[in-house]
């Protein structure tokens, strides 16, 4: 027979990446009552790594307690970028209802399709919040007709299209369910989630059953498993037993050494967890995101968690340019290697392959920022590494090769629809839908191979003059459309080792753009610019002014240099082709061609061929 638990509700909050979720979590731990007037609640509280607060984005999925009358409301917050969709799968796995957050001017994007699908494949409640609606350019009621069209696309059922719809500002902490009376507190927020997320339900008397959705690591505990007990009691100092769901015959027993209950922002250490519950517990060795714990006479495993396949590759190697070392000190393919399966431990939407040299290891994700973030958090660490070209997954299905394809939202001035169109449509991208809003901007859609996504972004930025926004989620796999026919220009590599001079840098930027400064030491082999014709050049960037004893009038005239592209780690990794890398150390990052020598590298030819200055 099944139960309920009248005093607990967990809900989880999705959204697309920065319509505000963070925020909203913000506003209700300030309302909770759980903090003195003396306790300040840090912005983005719940954006503990230091990443997510630089790029203003949730990476990892992070849950707090918030009591509200005589109910306990566990709050999951969630990603919103497509590359981080593994993380949501698993944690709406913990939940029994969802607030659908969604811009009051930009209204539903790629991911909060994704988002919203995976909400309705688990049966989930839904609660619509439209946020951000004191912008000067929302548009409230034709954002909500797009999400009721959005649940109608998605085939959901009439129970869940019959959603509550809520209006908020969550960076002022207010809501209200009439836009023309607005509101003074998240109350009314609170109310909602009581009324509308059902409590969790069990089985009375069935064996432990608890599903690890996350993981977290303590420098004195060791690794933590997160999750939800779904039936059954869970009780410190019990022995258990730890299977993954494959083979019921196959399990480890364990003892828990911890267990931890969440209030607010802290872990409380607490005897037993409940039917419902979402807890941390520690001492279970070896755990793996999936693992099921369960009763060790009669167990009971859940079915193993299913993830989107990965997609997209890339060479992590050893970095063995001629500055190797002087920065970093984590560097030999050991400690690589060793980090790089740390870290798939935690992460199941990333995986890893060892490859003919002992050097370099692939590592399959699901897009360019998941593999970013987990550059830049190596890099962080102390490690030197060098990364390849990321190159798309394709597979073969009765016969037929298939490939990734994405669905893109292009947001921009009307003045560049144009652009925006001669650049996808080498790229085998199909328009589906333009939108204009007589704002002076227009919204693109488009259906493209995931190919066409790589090299896209930098592109658009430099040709939009910086006004373009692209958001983009996987769409499915479809047929190979074919080779691309598109202009690729070349490269300015330096041909020597040494330190950039003025001099050269001035005469070097009339071909195309620097990526480097005067002063700056480079190597034979870097890549020092972006050609403005198709093919590689081959440049003595460290060429100083000869000097003679006769002066003219006008000779000492100053320099005049123009600043250079400054390459973030993740237009450096669209940005590169085949024959280069990415070099990564904990202060730099640099471009270099795979072979450091010009007279080598003429014998791979690139974009038409190699003209030597």
């Amino acid at each position: 027979m099944k139960n309920t638990r009248e005093n607990l509700r967990n809900v989880a909050i999705i959204a697309h990446v920065d319509h505000g979720k963070t925020t909203l979590v913000d506003g209700m731990l300030e309302q909770s009552g759980l903090f003195t007037a003396r306790e300040k609640i840090a912005e983005r509280a719940l954006d503990s790594m230091d990443l997510e607060r630089e790029k203003g984005i949730t990476i990892m999925a992070k849950n707090t307690a918030i009591p509200f009358k005589d109910k306990i409301i566990n709050i999951v917050d969630t990603p919103g970028h497509a590359d981080f969709g593994g993380e949501v799968q698993r944690i709406l796995k913990m939940v029994d209802g969802c607030l659908l957050l969604v811009d009051a001017s930009e209204g539903p994007l790629p991911q909060t399709r994704y988002v919203l699908s995976n909400a309705l494949a688990n049966g989930l409640s839904v609660i619509v919040v439209i946020n951000k609606i004191d912008r000067p350019d929302a548009r409230i009621d034709e954002v909500l007709n797009e999400v009721l069209e959005l649940f109608f696309d998605l085939d959901a059922t009439e129970e869940q299209c019959n959603f509550s719809v809520v209006y908020t500002v969550a960076k002022n902490g207010t809501a209200t369910m009439d836009i023309n009376e607005p509101g003074t507190d998240l109350k009314l927020l609170f109310d909602l989630i009581v009324e509308k997320t059902p409590p969790p339900s069990y089985l009375e008397g069935h064996p432990l059953q608890l599903q690890i959705t996350s993981l977290d690591y303590s420098d004195y505990l060791g690794r933590i498993g997160i999750g939800r007990v779904s039936n059954g009691i869970l009780k410190t100092g019990e022995t258990i037993l730890m299977t993954d769901g494959e083979d019921h015959s196959i399990g480890t027993k364990a003892k828990v050494t911890k267990l931890f209950g969440f209030s607010g922002l802290k872990r409380v250490a607490i005897k037993e967890a409940r039917q419902g519950d979402i807890v941390a517990i520690a001492g279970l060795e070896g755990i793996k995101l999936g693992d099921t714990l369960t009763d060790v006479e009669t167990p009971k495993p859940l079915p193993a968690l299913k993830i989107d396949e990965p997609s997209l590759e890339m060479m992590f190697s050893v970095n063995t340019s001629p500055f190797s070392g002087r920065e970093g000190n984590l560097l030999t393919s050991i400690q690589i290697r060793d980090r790089l399966f740390k870290e798939i431990q935690g992460n199941p939407s990333l995986q890893v392959e060892e490859t003919e040299t002992s050097n370099s290891y692939k590592v399959i994700g699901r897009g360019e920022l998941q593999m970013a973030i987990l550059i830049e958090t190596m890099r962080r660490e102390g490690f030197e590494l060098a990364i390849g070209k990321p190159t798309v997954r394709t597979r073969v299905e009765n016969g037929q090769l298939l490939e990734p394809f994405e669905h893109v939202v292009i947001d921009c001035p009307e003045a560049y629809i144009g652009t925006v169109s001669q650049m996808l449509a080498p790229r085998k991208g199909r328009m589906l839908k333009m939108v204009n809003n007589s704002s002076g901007w227009v919204r693109l859609e488009y259906d493209i191979p995931l190919r066409g996504l790589i090299g896209l972004r930098v592109a658009l930025i430099v040709d939009s003059r910086g006004t373009a926004i692209v958001n983009n989620v996987f769409s499915g796999w479809r047929p190979f459309t074919g080779e691309f026919d598109r202009v690729i220009n070349g490269v300015l590599v330096a041909d020597r080792t040494g330190r950039s001079t003025a001099y050269a840098v001035e005469n070097i930027q009339e071909r195309g753009v620097m990526f480097v400064s005067p002063g700056e030491e480079v190597y034979a082999g870097r890549v020092v610019g972006e050609n403005s014709r198709m093919k590689d050049i081959w440049v003595n960037i460290t060429k100083e002014k000869k000097l003679t004893n006769m002066r003219a009038s006008g000779s000492e005239d100053a320099y005049h240099i123009h600043p250079p592209r400054i390459m973030s780690l993740e237009m450096a990794l669209e940005f590169i082709e085949d024959d280069e890398l990415v070099e990564v150390t904990p202060k730099s990052i640099r471009l270099r061609k795979k072979i450091m020598n010009e007279i080598d590298a003429k014998k791979v030819k690139r974009g038409g061929g190699v003209e030597p200055v």
